[in-house]
């Protein structure tokens, strides 16, 4: 499986990363229940196909997902290089709610916290989660640089930062990583932080490139009404009229080109994002070793140009307005 370098660091990470949001199972951004047995599985597939990386949270599932995440990587440490976040703590696990929380001994917490949920001597790379609240940012930051001066960070990367607040923390400690959401349907990043992270030698690991699941050609308005009642997409905006509509016309036309060219609409969703030279890697959900299984291709799979052009055509159609 291809590598690419993270940024100005000596992490060279597989185009594709395991995404374990959805294991963590029930919080107020949750995915529904889920089976822990599976979820084993399915990060052992992952790292057996070569992936070499993976993403987790403490808020997923209120630190349950890094506890998975521990189970495996206790027993493969070598394999794998692990990333996780702090900045959304809670209070009460019962009320399954977070809420953003930066001050340093805050961020300390968490890191400890995050080792032993983990059973790891160092985290490979430590995010902020979402700079919420803004003020705090580099009260955080400073203590993200301590826990690397101490050793038991190595790099410290942010996530859903925005171009002047990567340059605030920049002037503290170096930024290894952006974590922004790219795919086909949220293209924000294009516009200045792209050419940032790459001027400033930042590695981007871009999450959601399907879309949670939009952009797999697996999606229907009768799946939708199946979700758990506590599946966090039911009050996304995605998800809801007219937009929902619009995304799934938009799916279907995606898919006649990628079943033209061999590839599920899935791998055709995250070789898109990957096509992009500043994205060092995409991060994949799954949730069962064949979600991961019918997506890993795709980190060989690179599109050509007039493929490119053909998905861009779609995409101006339906930004304006064509599958409404």
């Amino acid at each position: 499986m291809r590598t690419r370098q993270l940024g100005f660091t000596d992490l060279h990470l597989t185009t594709i990363g395991l995404g374990t949001w959805a294991i963590g199972g029930p919080w107020d951004f949750g995915w529904g229940p889920q089976d822990d047995e599976l979820s084993v599985a399915t990060i052992h597939r992952a790292l057996d196909l070569g992936i070499n990386w993976i993403d987790t949270a403490p808020a997923y599932g209120l630190g349950h997902s890094e506890e998975i995440v521990g189970k495996v990587v206790a027993g493969r440490r070598e394999d794998v290089y692990v990333a996780t976040k702090c900045g959304l703590v809670w209070d009460k696990p019962s009320d399954r709610k977070v809420k953003g929380r930066l001050r340093a001994e805050s961020v300390r917490k968490e890191a400890e916290d995050s080792l032993r949920r983990l059973q790891v001597d160092v985290i490979d790379l430590y995010q902020i989660h979402w700079p919420n609240p803004d003020e705090d940012i580099e009260e955080a930051w400073e203590e993200i640089a301590r826990l690397v001066d101490e050793g038991k960070v190595r790099y410290a990367g942010v996530s859903n930062f925005s171009v002047s607040q990567l340059r605030r923390v920049s002037e503290i400690h170096p930024v290894a990583s952006l974590q922004p959401p790219y795919s086909m349907l949220v293209r924000g990043v294009e516009n200045e932080l792209l050419d940032y992270c790459l001027q400033n030698e930042i590695g981007v690991v871009a999450y959601s490139p399907m879309q949670a699941g939009l952009l797999t050609g697996k999606f229907t308005r009768e799946r939708l009404n199946a979700l758990p009642p506590d599946d966090w997409r039911r009050k996304n905006e995605q998800f809801r009229e007219p937009r929902f509509s619009a995304n799934l016309k938009l799916a279907e036309k995606l898919e006649v080109v990628a079943d033209r060219c061999g590839r599920t609409l899935a791998e055709f969703a995250i070789a898109w994002v990957l096509r992009r030279p500043e994205v060092t890697s995409a991060i994949v959900g799954a949730r069962r070793p064949d979600q991961i299984e019918g997506t890993f291709q795709a980190a060989d799979w690179e599109l050509t140009s007039a493929e490119i052009d053909e998905i861009e055509e779609l995409l101006a159609r339906y930004e304006a307005g064509a599958f409404a």
